[in-house]
């Protein structure tokens, strides 16, 4: 009754934020619950101080961006690898991956990098359609390259250290490129797309050069985070102020007048995300009242006796969520499902938590209601059946990466020893 509900709320256009708050009003009034609990649970589901490192790596993104920084990162990394079989995929790839390293953000990576490199892949005789494809995929990477905005969210939900989750999330990220890059290697072979000649080592000088600035950002915020100088919240702030003082100082690209635009966009989008995390909540009132954590719990120990097993009920589960809902809003609703789920299997919630935000990465990018997915056609004007057919290839290719990262722990706590 519950998803009848919002799926018809859904497709008559009501926002989404809205459309779980609404459900969950009419739930807890069917069941005769007092609505004061429902306001109680808004306020108290935002007030956390690691939730604020959302507005500022949202708003670090929009500075980035605006002060030309992600201009310099592609430079970067276009010398360094576009004479490669599929090299200016490769350069989109890489380009992201380093401007996820600075804003943390899925759709602000998908844009930033989107709006340099869909037209030049379009220029040089890849597909559009698959341009914006690898555009989408490539900015997903963020949620699981530190510092991520899906783990700051998971790590508040399932109250596990952010740090250590940031950490978890660096070897699947950087296989996750790695198979993104053999897919763009595939779609050039078989389209014979022509390879780009090496830099020569004054361009990569020059790109070096002029892309110090952008380069030191990700190795201040994350060696700030890993160094115990600062938390990923403060982090946060420190990445804000060095892109102010880049754009502005040394760049020279960003105005002053300018900074209302960016403000206003970054807080559009943080107010979507913290919608969602408070509307959301109010399932957790319901869970409690039906006890559902408890029943679920008991019907999976009763039928299903081998973890390989759960966890491949939970990636399916998830997927299929992913596909029709909004990824912040399915951890919010079923965080504390899960980590009783994860709890009665012995997974390791640091392990457990790196399958969810792979989940959310895929997630971004899974048709029909990938966030991503329509970033990337706001950026190219591309219709969503064109990016559909062209994406699956990277959608398989991540889906391999996310049975690695499951059922492969060593794989995701590896790094703990070394950096914890």
């Amino acid at each position: 009754m519950l998803s009848a509900g919002f799926g018809s709320l859904v497709v008559i256009g009501v926002p989404f934020a809205f459309a779980i708050g609404l459900v969950v009003v009419g739930a807890l009034w069917i069941a005769d619950i007092d609505l004061i609990l429902l306001s109680q649970s808004f306020v108290a589901s935002t007030q956390s101080f690691s939730l604020l490192a959302i507005p500022f790596f949202m708003l670090a993104g929009e500075l980035m961006s605006a002060g030309g920084l992600s201009e310099r990162l592609v430079r970067v990394a276009d010398v360094f690898v576009r004479h490669l079989t599929g090299g200016l995929g490769h350069v989109t790839v890489v380009a992201a991956l380093i401007f996820a390293t600075i804003s943390g953000s899925a759709p602000a990576t998908t844009a930033a990098i989107g709006a340099i490199m869909i037209p030049v892949m379009t220029q040089r005789g890849y597909q559009r359609g698959f341009a914006v494809a690898l555009v989408v995929c490539a900015g997903v990477l963020a949620p699981l390259i530190p510092p991520s905005i899906a783990f700051v969210i998971w790590g508040v939900i399932a109250e596990q250290s952010i740090s250590r989750l940031f950490t978890a999330g660096i070897l699947p990220g950087l296989l996750m490129a790695i198979s993104l890059m053999i897919i763009c290697y595939l779609h050039a072979k078989r389209h014979k797309v022509a390879t780009i000649p090496r830099a020569t080592f004054a361009e990569v000088r020059d790109a070096l050069r002029g892309g110090i600035w952008a380069l030191l950002a990700p190795v201040i915020v994350l060696g700030g985070i890993y160094g115990g100088i600062f938390t990923p919240t403060e982090a946060s702030v420190v990445s804000c102020v060095y892109a102010i003082f880049v754009g502005t100082v040394i760049e020279r690209r960003l105005k002053l007048n300018d900074l209302p635009a960016i403000v206003w966009r970054a807080l559009s989008v943080t107010a979507i995300i913290m919608s969602i995390i408070a509307f959301s909540s109010g399932f957790g009132i319901i869970v409690a009242q039906a006890q559902l954590a408890h029943h679920l719990t008991e019907w999976l120990t009763a039928h299903i006796h081998e973890k390989w097993q759960m966890l491949l009920a939970l990636n399916v589960m998830f997927m299929l969520l992913a596909a029709i809902m909004d990824e912040i809003a399915i951890m919010v609703v079923l965080g504390p499902l899960l980590m009783a789920i994860a709890a009665s299997f012995q997974v390791d919630p640091i392990h457990f938590g790196t399958i969810i935000v792979t989940n959310v990465a895929m997630g971004m990018a899974t048709p029909p209601v990938g966030y991503c997915l329509f970033v990337g056609m706001a950026v190219s004007g591309l219709k969503l059946g064109e990016v559909t057919r062209a994406i699956w290839p990277c959608i398989l290719a991540m889906f391999a990466v996310l049975m690695l990262v499951t059922y492969v722990p060593a794989f995701t706590l590896v790094l703990q020893d070394v950096l914890h």
